[in-house]
Order: structure tokens, then sequence, then C-alpha cells
């Protein structure tokens, strides 16, 4: 057969694009792809990992504007952007960061900042407290209350990120003992030692610690706190060897007895007084001393 140059032409033509169906029948072996909320290597890319969240569907509901994709981050981390009315109920969702094998480093909610009841864009912020035994990659994600509990209903957002190792302290925290102290003298508290992210402000950092009450371990060892849930430090100031710790009215919501009010002073005060800069412990609740935690 005699190749004129018409047929050449037809017969290269021919060859590109049969090399192009079987490029796009292939797809691109080095490339990012996205699996499960998360940028994974195929192949060996040329390109850096993309730095836009990966599975974005959702980014017409929930924005973040801090922390950015794939950013180094710490503790407490700070969590801010804005999300449609929708996303919130009650105005709130839950967010969650997971480690490098998908295990939960911390988990927090998402407060709106401006009212919630509506359809547009609603500002939020919120803070993860956690500890990282190493830097690793992890996801933060942000999820749409969903109070039906219907999985149909359930919707996420997840970023990537990247995790610093937490450096860490220890702190005492003092409660009830119904083993230690079986005839519960009111005024009697033990101390149990926790890890936390190492602070200047330890504390208050302390402080925290015990308002998250005891863990289920604790309470299988006896231990238990008097402290309603639900309780916010509003200021702590140590001057002079005095530590004046306001709290909101939670701490006294529903709290009677003079065995229970006196239980609730020795947690606090004791978990103060661990540090050597605190000798005396004031405890008002939004700013009043005298008329607080009757019995």
């Amino acid at each position: 057969m005699i190749l004129n140059k018409k047929n050449i032409i037809i017969f290269i033509l021919l060859i590109l694009a049969s090399g192009g169906a079987l490029i796009l029948l292939r797809g691109d072996e080095d490339t990012w792809i996205c699996q499960n909320g998360e940028w994974i290597k195929h192949g060996n890319p040329r390109a850096p990992q993309p730095i836009e969240p990966c599975g974005t569907k959702n980014q017409e509901k929930i924005i973040v504007s801090s922390p950015q994709p794939n950013q180094l981050i710490e503790t407490p981390l700070v969590i801010e952007g804005k999300a449609r009315g929708r996303w919130y109920f009650e105005a709130t969702f839950p967010i969650k960061l997971l480690d490098e094998e998908g295990k939960e480093l911390a988990v927090g909610y998402g407060q709106a900042a401006e009212d919630w009841m509506t359809e547009n864009f609603v500002p939020f912020k919120g803070e993860l407290q956690f500890i990282s035994d190493k830097e690793q990659e992890g996801v933060l994600v942000l999820q749409k209350d969903n109070p039906s509990g219907l999985p149909e209903n359930d919707e996420e957002f997840r970023m990537p990120v990247r995790i610093k190792k937490t450096e860490t302290m220890k702190v005492k925290v003092y409660f009830n003992n119904d083993r230690l102290d079986p005839e519960f003298s009111c005024n009697k508290v033990f101390p149990i030692e926790r890890e936390i992210a190492k602070t200047q402000a330890v504390a208050r950092a302390a402080l925290e610690e015990l308002l998250k009450g005891s863990t289920d371990n604790d309470k299988s060892e006896g231990f238990f706190s008097n402290i309603n849930p639900g309780v916010k430090i509003q200021s702590l100031v140590i001057e002079e060897g005095v530590a004046k710790v306001d709290f909101d009215p939670q701490l006294e919501y529903q709290v009677g007895g003079s065995c229970r009010v006196a239980a609730i002073r020795a947690e606090i005060t004791q978990t103060l007084k661990q540090f050597p800069s605190v000798e005396n412990v004031i405890i008002s609740i939004n700013g009043r001393t005298e008329d607080i935690l009757q019995p």
C-alpha cells in the first residue's frame, strides 16, 4: 500500500486521537485524589498537595476563615468562620479534631455570634484543646448539628491540618471521694493528677480541668465533683498571695445544703492552693462574694 501525503496526515491524526482517548480512560497516574475527606497521593505528582479543603461540596453552607487548610495548628485552637443558619441547632454545631489514624483528639462546639434563625451566613467561633504526642497530619471536622439523629440528615465539612506536638505539664485537681472519706466530711477533698498543655496561666488551666468534672475512671475509684456542669470562669486574678476567682451564676444553680456548699468551696480552694503563689482564695459570682453559695 502506497501512502500519499493525505493518508499520512490522517494516519497521524488517528494515532493522536487514540492516544488521547487512552489518557482519558487511564486518567492522570500522578495526581492528588480526594478520598474520605483527605488528599491522597496517586503515583508521584509533581504538584504540591492542593491548598483547598478536600471535599468542598459544603462550602456553600459553611466557610472556615481560620485556621487555613494544611496550617500547622496547636492548642488551644480557635476556629472561626461563618455557616448558614440551618447548620446550627440552638446556636451551636459540633467540631472535632481527628489525628492521622482517624481517632478523636478533641471535641467541641462552634458557637453562633449572631441570631442563627436565618437562611443567611452567621459568623461562629469555637475552641478546641488537645494534646498530641507528636507532629502529625490531621483533619478538622465541622458537622452540621443534626437533632433528628437520622443519617440522611448528616452533613460535614472536612479540612486537612497539620498538628503540632504539644508540650505538656501536670497539675492537680481536687475532688471528694466516698472511698477515701467514707463518712463524707464535706470539705475533705483529694487530688488527681492531670496532664495539660503547657501554659503560663497554669492556675486557670487547673481550674478549667476541675470544672470538667471527674472522668469515668475517676468515678470508678470513688472520686466525684459537687460542682455543677457547665460552670464558666469569668476572671481569675492572683495578687499578693490571694486568688480572686469569679464564676458565672451556674456555680450556684440549684445548689443547696451546707455540706454541698462546703464541698464546692473546698474543691475550688484546694485546686488553687496547690500553687505556691496562692495562700488564700476568694470566690465570687458576677462580682458578688457575700450572698453566694448559701446553704
